[in-house]
C-alpha cells in the first residue's frame, strides 16, 4: 500500500526546490520583468553547486558558488530586457539555452564524479512528535527545506508590508509613478531579477547536494524551472500560495513514482505497474498542468483577474505615458 507520510515528506523535500526558484520568479515578476529562464539558472546553479563540492568538499561553498553563477546569468537578461528594452519573451528562452549550454559543457565529465559531501538534514525535536504533521515537516529535512518555511513569510512581509515592498508593488503596477515619486524603476528591476537568479541558483543547489544524493546530469533539474514559471501564475503572485503549491506539485511527482511500483492499489493489482505505458502518462500530467496554466495565465483579461502586475513584460522607458 502507498505510505502517504513519506509521499508528503518528499513532497516538502522536493516541494523546496520548486519554493525556492518560483519565489525568485515572483519578485522578478512583481516587479514588472518576466524571465522564462529559470530553467537554465536552475541548472548552471546544480552544476555550480555540485562542482564546487567535488573540488572543495565544501557543500555551503557550493551553495554560495550556485547562487552567485545563476544570479550573473540573471543580470545578462537583465541588461537584455531593462537596459536594452528587448522582449523579454525572446530574452529569457535565449538565457535558458545559455544556462543549459554552459552548464553541460562546464559540467562534462560531472556524471562519473562519484559521492559528495551534502548539506546536513535534521529532526526538529519536539515538533516532530506532532501528529500527522511532525513526520512530513520536520522529521529527517535538509536544512534548506527548513529554509524555506522562513523565507515564504519574510517575503511575503516584505511585499505586504514593508516601505521597499511598496516600492516593488509600484515599479510592477505603475512604473511612470513610480519614476515620479523618484522611485529608480531600472535600479529595482535589475535588483530583483538579480534576487530572482540567485533564488534560481537556490533551488538548482538544493537540487544536487540537499533534496537527492548529490549527483549532476542534463537531467539533475528536469524542467522543474518551467513548474516553477507556471506555479507562480498559479498562486497569482503570492509567496503563500507559491510555498502549498510547490509542496503540492512535489507529492504529486513523488505519487507518480510510487504508483509505479508493484505495490497494491486500494488493495488490488497496481495497473500502473503492469501497464507501463500508463506510467509515461502520469509523468507527463504535471508538465501539461504547467502547460495550461501558462496558456491560461497569458490571456490578457485572465491577467486582468487572477492579479498579474499590469506592467509586467513590459519595458519601461522614461518619458512615455500610460507606462
Amino acid at each position: 500500500m502507498l505510505d502517504w507520510t513519506i509521499i508528503f515528506q518528499a513532497g516538502v523535500a522536493t516541494g523546496t526546490v520548486l519554493l525556492f526558484a518560483a519565489i525568485g520568479e515572483l519578485m522578478a515578476e512583481r516587479s514588472g520583468v518576466l524571465n522564462l529562464g529559470v530553467e537554465g539558472m536552475m541548472l548552471i546553479g546544480a552544476m555550480t553547486a555540485y562542482k564546487t563540492a567535488v573540488m572543495f568538499d565544501q557543500p555551503w561553498l557550493g551553495v554560495l558558488f550556485a547562487m552567485l553563477a545563476a544570479g550573473a546569468l540573471s543580470l545578462l537578461h537583465a541588461l537584455v530586457t531593462i537596459s536594452f528594452q528587448a522582449d523579454q519573451v525572446v530574452s529569457g528562452l535565449a538565457t535558458n539555452f545559455v544556462g543549459v549550454g554552459l552548464s553541460l559543457v562546464l559540467g562534462e565529465g560531472l556524471s562519473k564524479a562519484g559521492t559528495v559531501a551534502l548539506l546536513p538534514s535534521y529532526t526538529i525535536p519536539v515538533l516532530s512528535s506532532i501528529p500527522l504533521i511532525g513526520p512530513v515537516f520536520f522529521t529527517n529535512h535538509s536544512v534548506l527545506v527548513y529554509l524555506g518555511y522562513l523565507l515564504t513569510p519574510a517575503v511575503w512581509f516584505y511585499i505586504n508590508r514593508t516601505r521597499p515592498g511598496l516600492h516593488l508593488r509600484a515599479v510592477g503596477e505603475y512604473p511612470a509613478a513610480a519614476d515620479a515619486l523618484g522611485i529608480n524603476v531600472f535600479r529595482q528591476r535589475y535588483f530583483y531579477v538579480f534576487f530572482g537568479g540567485l533564488m534560481a541558483g537556490l533551488a538548482g543547489a538544493t537540487t544536487s547536494l540537499a533534496v537527492s544524493p548529490g549527483w549532476f546530469s542534463e537531467l539533475t533539474t528536469a524542467g522543474q524551472g518551467w513548474i516553477a514559471i507556471g506555479l507562480v501564475i498559479f498562486a497569482q503572485w503570492d509567496p503563500w500560495r507559491a510555498m502549498a503549491g510547490a509542496y503540492m506539485f512535489g507529492a504529486v511527482r513523488r505519487l507518480i513514482l510510487d504508483l509505479q511500483g508493484p505495490q497494491l492499489l486500494l488493495g488490488l493489482a497496481n495497473p500502473f505497474f503492469y501497464m507501463p505505458k500508463l506510467g509515461f502518462f502520469l509523468q507527463m500530467v504535471p508538465y501539461a498542468l504547467v502547460i495550461l496554466i501558462l496558456v491560461i495565465g497569458s490571456r490578457e483579461a485572465m491577467k486582468k483577474r487572477i492579479g498579474a502586475p499590469a506592467a509586467l513584460g513590459l519595458p519601461y522607458v522614461r518619458g512615455e505615458r500610460g507606462r
